[in-house]
């Protein structure tokens, strides 16, 4: 990417009234961000959602000021712009529609991780849920993870340090602009973040704190990730709309469950109970999961199961290998059979270790 595509891209994104997904659909109509800027209002407003107020925003001539003014102030302090398009922009981000056009990055990292892992969860983190997130980054650490995180008070920033002390690499995503760090007291933490990872961002610099930016954080967090974990929530709890997000962009959320009275995992429970999230305990459920544990022995261990396999376990897991990933019901209508049967199979299937289900009634051949 030309520094220029990265100054009308910036430019772009400061235009008010234009989102992410609204200036993505401008660049594919018009080709680059300074394409945009240069089109006629006229042929502008022929594209489906564009109207005059978005066409006025973008004559301003104070965006490109604010961005030259931006990207100055990035250049002192060795803060990277990734424009949606690069290839050295998140990939698990780039798929997500509402992906931050521009995102800005300070540290180590390249972000290139092939297992980027959400650990997210309550501000008021129990002592329990502090040693079950420092034991569980711990296990993970042979599979050579990348933590991801919001920096913020309790689970986060446990995770953060966790995955320092195991030296593995961890991203902090931030509601806020690179030129401060809330809140103060992680500031002695971001070094060695840095050195081992990453602060990102698509806030630019004096950037007013709301909380409506950090829940436009989370959706970095949930986008970034492969899979986003929830430790110790409520019932309420942030860390829910984390994992929203993250389903919403069809990828795997895990929970960990708490007893009934605990207040603190109630949203942990929840999503577990209403299958948005499927329950681990340790480490190594994640692991078996995210089927990182599957070496060459393994599979073929697991093939000569097969040959074990009814007639309508074989239909359900030759259909499983073909399809993909497949919802409980669909694969019930496709295979047709009964709901009620097709989970029968699916359940002696896992048993065989042949499939494994997912959040949602989601299943998928091993």
């Amino acid at each position: 990417m030309s520094s220029e595509t990265l100054l009308y891209a910036m430019a772009l994104q400061h235009v008010s009234q234009v989102g992410d997904i609204i200036a993505k659909k401008l660049i594919s109509h018009c080709g680059t961000p300074e394409a945009i800027f240069k089109e006629k209002p006229s042929n502008l407003l022929k594209i489906d959602g564009i109207g005059r107020i978005v066409t006025s925003q973008l004559k301003i001539k104070d965006n490109l000021k604010a961005a030259e003014a931006e990207l100055n102030y990035m250049y002192k302090r060795r803060i990277k712009g990734l424009y949606f398009l690069d290839a050295n922009y998140p990939e698990y981000l780039k798929h997500c529609i509402d992906g931050p056009l521009v995102l800005f990055v300070a540290g180590s990292s390249n972000l290139e991780s092939k297992r980027p892992i959400a650990l997210v969860g309550t501000r008021k983190v129990t002592p329990h849920g502090i040693a079950f997130c420092k034991s569980f980054v711990e296990g993970l650490a042979f599979q050579n993870p990348t933590v991801v995180s919001g920096l913020a008070f309790g689970v986060d920033i446990v995770a953060h340090k966790s995955a320092i002390e195991n030296k593995l690499e961890t991203i902090a995503c931030l509601g806020h602009g690179l030129d401060h760090i809330y809140p103060k007291e992680h500031s002695r933490y971001i070094d060695d973040i840095m050195n081992n990872g990453a602060l990102v961002t698509e806030f630019w610099s004096k950037t007013k704190i709301t909380s409506k930016n950090f829940v436009r954080r989370n959706r970095i967090i949930a986008g970034l990730s492969q899979a986003t974990v929830v430790i110790e929530s409520g019932i309420q709890g942030g860390s829910l709309i984390t994992a929203d997000m993250a389903l919403g962009y069809n990828r795997d959320v895990f929970a960990v469950p708490g007893r009934p009275s605990d207040v603190r995992s109630s949203g942990c429970n929840r999503l577990i109970i209403s299958q948005k999230a499927q329950m681990i305990c340790s480490a190594v459920d994640l692991i078996y999961w995210m089927g990182w544990g599957q070496d060459e022995n393994a599979k073929s261990i697991q093939k000569s199961l097969f040959l074990d396999l009814t007639v309508s376990e074989q239909q359900v897991f030759n259909y499983l290998q073909e399809s993909g990933k497949e919802h409980l019901d669909q694969m019930a209508l496709n295979c047709q059979m009964t709901t009620h049967e097709t989970a029968s199979v699916l359940l002696q299937l896992e048993l065989k270790g042949a499939v494994r289900s997912l959040p949602g009634k989601i299943f998928e051949a091993i």
